[in-house]
């Protein structure tokens, strides 16, 4: 008879594998990890609370840990601009782009304005996972290391947008206008109306 954990030969009548410790009738099956993640519903759909439900079986697995970021930071696909300059330039005011989707400015505390629109990703070193894309990585400097390298996820739903806590350190609080904070179960989309402040860790942004 052998482990079917670790694979080691174990004496007739044996209940646990001395090598691994695993119960002789473990399967690798059964010793797999329970996915965190909530799973409740197939449709994407709006609820009174604001929160989206999504397959999210169907997404690509989000490590909890960030030890196997890689070294190098991606590039912007949108450049920050500083508040200032958000009169001189036309482009940061929320719109309509081509194809119908809508346009969101992200004022960070951090000081960095964004203009974004579609999906995209938000962190100190946002990465996508392996079969991921994403219409935007926008990067923010934390030098007290408060947000997760990968901290949320952000998307358009009807017109309005969403984010959406990448398993982050310390998680990840919507602020809508005239209502107390909720904080955002990971991997759940929560939807975010113009006027709502975000707030990732000790940082935050604004959604115009």
């Amino acid at each position: 008879m052998n482990c079917r954990i670790c694979g080691a030969q174990l004496p007739d009548g044996a209940m646990f594998c001395g090598e691994c410790g695993s119960s002789t009738s473990a399967t690798p099956e059964s010793r797999r990890p329970v996915d965190p993640r909530p799973g409740d519903t197939y449709v994407l759909h709006r609820s009174e609370s604001g929160v989206i439900s999504v397959p999210l079986q169907d997404l690509a697995p989000v490590e909890r840990a960030e030890a196997s970021a890689v070294t190098e930071a991606p590039a912007l696909t949108e450049a920050p601009t500083r508040p200032d300059h958000r009169e001189d330039d036309p482009s940061l005011e929320p719109s309509s782009v081509a194809g119908g989707a809508s346009a969101f400015v992200l004022t960070f505390t951090t000081g960095e304005v964004v203009t974004v629109s579609g999906d995209g990703l938000i962190g100190r070193r946002p990465m996508p996972q392996p079969g991921e894309a994403f219409a935007h990585l926008v990067q923010i400097v934390d030098r007290g290391l408060s947000v997760s390298k990968t901290h949320l996820e952000f998307g358009e739903h009807e017109g309005g947008l969403w984010v959406a806590d990448r398993f982050s350190s310390n998680g990840t609080v919507v602020r809508r206008p005239g209502e107390d904070g909720l904080r955002c179960e990971p991997g759940r989309r929560v939807l975010v109306p113009r006027g709502s402040r975000v707030e990732i860790g000790e940082q935050a942004f604004t959604v115009a």
